[in-house]
């Protein structure tokens, strides 16, 4: 009989058992968040200090659901990073089913946001309600990103609660692999939303350059 999971109530434990997935604590294995930075432009800054009060006054008005997520935090963002343009295009609701090792299992889902050159996924993007934790998705992004179809390269992608960010990087080989950055919040001094945007242009650079 085959078991139907829904990615959205899949575990971490469930991961590991059904793919063998591993969580890899060396830094020197996802160095792309944190090496080779590009600058941004004050303009950029300006636009993401935007970004931020914004978020901040939405918060004034609870609740802030996932599709306000995306609209006056991710949207912009994926804007200012120029994912919007050629050679990048980004889709949205798309539906996805993986298949465990013995395919008695399937895990269905439709995922927030993905970033496409030609066909190739760039980055898988999970957003969640302001009121949860980043790792509130991390299971469900991590059963997305296993679902892409060009395992020969690395996976990335990124979480947000519009005031938390952490991005992954998923690999495939004899073992599945993966890793997260820190966790950027704008709740922190000053606005961390200029690291996250230095390190999406970053992941961009280096898909444009492969």
């Amino acid at each position: 009989m085959v078991q139907i999971l829904q990615s959205k109530d899949i575990t971490l434990l469930e991961l590991e058992t059904l793919f063998g997935l591993q969580l890899i604590r060396n830094q020197e294995f996802f160095r792309e968040w944190q090496d080779n930075l590009p600058d941004i432009t004050e303009l950029e800054k300006q636009q993401l200090d935007k970004v931020q009060a914004g978020y901040f006054n939405l918060l004034k008005y609870p609740p802030m659901l996932e599709n306000v997520v995306k609209m006056s935090v991710l949207d912009p963002l994926l804007f200012i990073s120029d994912f919007y343009l050629a050679p990048f295009y980004v889709k949205s609701e798309k539906a996805i089913e993986i298949y465990a090792a013995d395919e008695n299992t399937i895990i269905k889902g439709s995922l927030d946001a993905l970033v496409l050159k030609e066909q190739f996924w760039v980055m898988v993007i999970e957003s969640k309600q302001a009121a949860f934790s980043v790792e509130a998705g991390l299971a469900q992004i991590l059963a997305y990103m296993l679902a892409n179809p060009y395992p020969e390269k690395p996976s990335f992608g990124m979480i947000t609660t519009g005031g938390s960010f952490m991005f992954l990087k998923l690999v495939k080989g004899e073992t599945l692999r993966y890793a997260t950055s820190k966790v950027f919040e704008l709740r922190n001094p000053d606005n961390e939303l200029y690291d996250v945007l230095r390190i999406l242009k970053r992941l961009s650079q280096l898909v444009i350059s492969h």
